[in-house]
């Protein structure tokens, strides 16, 4: 079935989402409506956003990066969903067929959205904490990031939580009641750089809120963490 020819051009904002999403997932499947959502094979990362564009259909790409870089061949890339089966990718004379992924090879988010169990952690973390943890993590080349109460604080620290000489990096981000030790592995902070509202439930899972995008990441916690009532 022939649709109707139309032309889109993507935002350097949505192409860095873009580049941002196939750091969770190699595949995307595009939905019709102006909201992306992605998540990782492992399903421990999922990553949702309302973009400026509005796709007209359903399509799947296998190989997001790959994609990307096709479209990186040109200045002004135009985007036509004339086929099923591909998308046109021109500029003047020049253009580029990329053909879609079967929706069924890809992973896929649940069409049902995600809420948190419960809200028993919240702080801000703005986007120079954010820069120097994982700077801190890479330099010490530590696999963790742990959000501990104690001590009537919140703080971010990123060490080898199995190492207990473990070089770390810790900072305070807020005020606590509490006592708890909430573990991530920073290999799954795959969120852009940015201000971010995060809530932490005790039950695993914790929502990253962007302040200045319709930007939303929820990422499971390690099977570790500790929350004392």
């Amino acid at each position: 079935m022939k649709l109707k020819e139309k032309s889109m051009q993507l935002s350097e904002k949505t192409v860095s989402l873009l580049k941002n999403f196939s750091g969770i997932n190699q595949s995307i499947l595009f939905k019709s409506g102006n909201k992306l959502r992605t998540i990782s094979v492992m399903k421990n990362i999922l990553a949702e956003v309302e973009v400026e564009e509005e796709f007209e259909k359903d399509f799947g790409i296998y190989d997001l990066n790959q994609f990307l870089n096709a479209m990186s061949l040109y200045q002004n890339p135009q985007l036509k969903f004339t086929n099923d089966s591909y998308v046109t990718i021109s500029e003047g004379h020049a253009r580029s067929k990329y053909f879609f992924a079967d929706p069924a090879v890809i992973v896929t988010p649940p069409e049902k959205s995600i809420s948190l169990p419960s809200e028993d952690v919240c702080f801000e973390l703005n986007t120079q904490q954010l820069d120097k943890l994982l700077k801190a993590a890479a330099v010490y080349g530590v696999p963790d990031l742990s959000v501990v109460g104690e001590s009537g604080v919140v703080k971010l620290v990123v060490r080898d939580k199995k190492n207990e000489t473990s070089n770390e990096y810790s900072l305070i981000v807020g005020e606590t009641v509490g006592t708890f030790t909430l573990n991530f592995k920073v290999e799954n902070i795959k969120i852009l750089p940015g201000s971010y509202e995060v809530v932490i439930s005790r039950k695993l899972l914790s929502r990253f809120q962007s302040e200045d995008k319709n930007l939303t990441y929820y990422i499971a916690l390690e099977p570790d963490s500790t929350y004392e009532d």
